[in-house]
């Protein structure tokens, strides 16, 4: 019975060994609450590291840990010392985590990091394929993990991947800096489903896939061979009947059950009952802005000095990477600027800052959450911040500010939050003063709303989601895509093509027998193209034409002496047998001269375009652009010469990464046509990879064999991956 793996850095069993003794309990966090319907029963595996490494393991407790383990539905990695220095302290977070997270001074580019990241994601990947079977799905989660999907997809090419990134991922602009970014882009790409949790970082990630891998997107799918990949945003949601839940146990706590730390925040309030707690809960880290917060706090205690005295910042500050040069420094930075306001602004009953440097059990979170007023939360970068999520659903009155940042991943579904940008002063303290005025009944008003929102997509639906888009995904591919040419199909066609009595065959160029190329001039056929072409010429009762947009000049060049049959620039040329092209079509040239100084003004501002002449045609090329300005800049001229040829008999025909001007009545369907009506044919086959091809698809009888070249919406039978499999297919018929 297929089965679901999921796979993350650390699993979710926390492992003690004491007195060679050993003890295994389930940890309490955002991605094991969440998978908890994912990862049950025996259906299930969780696949990770321990937190053990090889050195801290006794021999003589391996069998016990794997045992304690499998209890809980998870197999482990085993990580040496060196690798947990090299990937996770190393290329993860002191590559990856600054990088994806904008801070690019902080990147370490070190080759060391990289190879033993390549090497441990391989650990993982060796992992997953011995524990799984075709037919599994396989949930990849987070940035230590980046390569992991394709690793398994090399080995298991039919199973079912998804993978998730917890982080933000960053602007093309950022991302590039990143000496790997194609192995990283490339690793992902093994997945068949890829999640973030904004749009934004989904759009960032499809524009570096563009732009960088020259891969056609097309909405929020990639192409890539025989395989889409479907790229979409699910926001993390949080446990939210646990938090509330424990809200309501910590109302209901009598004197005697109160915790110490909810003793102080009482007698604080009832010594002070006007006095605002706000609260700053953060794992110590560099993105999460709490030196720029202490300083906005200076800044609105000097602002509105009336303040003074009347609230008082809580900051929660969690160990992080304490080993890592960065947090160490924004360590001492934090305590120094702490004691320096604390010094400064105390008075005999006020300190301005209570500062903890430590975890807080759970309960002490929900002490601090329901005693506190507002929520102040102002991250630089934040994958999600599911912080102030939780701080939302223990509101169990309603009550309570959250003044949440912009740059956080959760912004975007928590508008009724007061937002602002970490980086200015002055709007963080006009929103504290804000917070602390505001009525009680726009409080219950604006977290009304957020609470509903939190309570109906919460982890568990977020996991849900994912997984039922994974499902969706493996079970077909895009509706409006053909039917690939299998094994099966390709006997089925090849047994029509034997017992055909008269063929006819349409193979296109570009993009099918052969590859592009930057410079069109140099994608030049090679031998084993040519021996190809000259057997299928040379079958009795087989006739092959050529169909391309190229020129006549090149075709003549290229392929004339070999005496094939061509119809060149879509349809207006034809050549039989070798001899000198005819025109296939009466056309006009006069527009020719109107149009080439429009497209040579897209040329002049498009860098790494180019026009190719032909003799009733014109070509803009923008392949060697950069993606996004060249689609850009490709529909502005298309409703240039839209609004510029008016009713002419002249037509716009956009190809892949072209776009060609040229007389309406021609095109490769009715070209094709034509032909087919010069004889009686019993098998008719046509190939190509874009949309000028479509005419031909489209005209030729039902009985055709239409094949597709790449994944893509079309009015073909069928498709095949790339050029690669366009020969293969085409070899078989001369093997009849």
């Amino acid at each position: 019975m297929s089965k679901t793996i999921i796979i993350s850095n650390r699993l979710p069993v926390q492992l003690q060994i004491s007195d060679g003794g050993l003890t295994a309990t389930p940890s309490v966090g955002g991605l094991a609450t969440g998978m908890k319907s994912v990862h049950s029963g025996g259906e299930s595996l969780w696949i990770g590291w321990s937190g053990l490494t090889d050195e801290e393991t006794p021999k003589a407790l391996e069998a016990d840990i794997d045992k304690a383990l499998e209890k809980h539905g998870c197999a482990k990695v085993g990580l040496t010392e060196k690798d947990i220095e090299g990937f996770y302290f190393g290329f993860s977070n002191r590559t990856i985590w600054p990088l994806f997270h904008y801070f690019l001074e902080y990147s370490e580019f070190e080759l060391e990091f990289w190879n033993i990241y390549k090497a441990v994601n391989q650990k993982f990947a060796d992992a997953i394929i011995e524990k799984s079977e075709e037919g599994d799905t396989i949930w990849v989660h987070d940035y230590q993990l980046m390569l992991v999907p394709q690793m398994v997809r090399e080995k298991r090419p039919n199973t079912s991947i998804g993978f998730f990134l917890h982080i933000p991922f960053p602007s093309y602009e950022i991302f590039r800096t990143l000496p790997w970014r194609e192995e990283l882009l490339g690793g992902l790409l093994g997945a068949d489903l890829i999640g973030f949790h904004t749009y934004d970082y989904e759009r960032h990630f499809l524009s570096s896939v563009r732009r960088l891998l020259g891969l056609e997107v097309s909405f929020n799918d990639v192409y890539l061979d025989h395989r889409t990949i479907k790229v979409d945003s699910f926001p993390m949601g949080i446990d939210y009947k646990k938090f509330k839940d424990a809200a309501v146990s910590n109302q209901k706590n009598t004197n005697e059950k109160r915790s110490d730390l909810q003793i102080k925040l009482d007698n604080h309030k009832a010594s002070a009952p006007d006095t605002k707690l706000i609260l700053s809960i953060d794992r110590l880290d560099y993105s999460k802005g709490i030196a720029k917060r202490i300083n906005a706090y200076e800044y609105f205690l000097n602002k509105y000095p009336e303040y003074k005295e009347k609230v008082r910042l809580i900051i929660l500050a969690v160990p992080s990477r304490s080993n890592v040069p960065q947090y160490q420094l924004l360590k001492k930075e934090i305590d120094e600027l702490v004691g320096r306001i604390n010094g400064e602004l105390s008075t005999v009953n006020w300190t301005p800052i209570w500062y903890f440097y430590r975890s807080l059990p759970f309960e002490n979170l929900i002490d601090l959450y329901t005693s506190s007023d507002i929520a102040w939360l102002t991250p630089l970068r934040d994958g999600m911040n599911l912080v102030a999520k939780e701080y939302i659903a223990t509101r169990i009155d309603k009550t309570g500010v959250l003044i949440l940042s912009e740059m956080a991943g959760s912004a975007y579904e928590m508008n009724e939050a007061l937002l602002i940008n970490p980086n200015n002063f002055e709007q963080q303290a006009d929103t504290l003063k804000k917070a602390i005025t505001m009525p009680r009944e726009e409080q219950v008003a604006r977290n009304m709303f957020l609470q509903n929102r939190l309570e109906r997509y919460n982890v568990e639906v977020w996991a849900n989601e994912f997984m039922n888009a994974l499902n969706r995904k493996s079970e077909g591919e895009n509706p409006n895509i053909s039917q690939k040419v299998s094994d099966t199909i390709l006997k089925e066609i090849g047994n029509d093509y034997t017992k055909a009595k008269n063929r006819l065959l349409f193979l296109d160029y570009d993009g099918t027998l052969a590859g592009f190329h930057k410079d069109p001039q140099k994608a030049l056929p090679d031998e084993e193209l040519y021996a190809l072409l000259d057997k299928l010429h040379q079958q009795e009762n087989t006739t092959i034409f050529l169909i391309s947009g190229r020129d006549k000049q090149t075709f003549t060049k290229w392929f004339l002496p070999k005496g094939y049959n061509m119809i060149v620039e879509h349809g207006v040329w034809i050549s039989r047998n070798g001899e000198e092209f005819k025109l296939l079509e009466q056309v006009k040239d006069e527009w020719m001269g109107k149009i080439k100084p429009v497209l040579e003004s897209f040329v002049d501002r498009t860098p790494g375009s180019f026009i190719e002449e032909k003799n009733y045609s014109m070509a803009w090329h923008y392949r060697n652009t950069d993606p996004d300005f060249g689609e850009k800049r490709a529909t502005e001229l298309n409703t240039v010469l839209t609004s510029l040829i008016g009713n002419d008999d002249i037509s716009v025909l956009n190809g892949n990464k072209v776009m060609e001007v040229k007389s309406s009545n021609v095109n490769k369907g009715r070209a094709s046509v034509r032909i087919l009506g010069e004889d009686d044919y019993d098998f008719v086959f046509a190939i190509g990879d874009d949309w000028t091809d479509e005419f031909m698809f489209q005209e030729l009888p039902d009985s055709a064999v239409t094949v597709k070249v790449g994944l893509k919406k079309t009015q073909a039978k069928y498709h095949v991956e790339n050029t690669k499999r366009v020969r293969e297919l085409l070899k078989t018929f001369t093997e009849k």
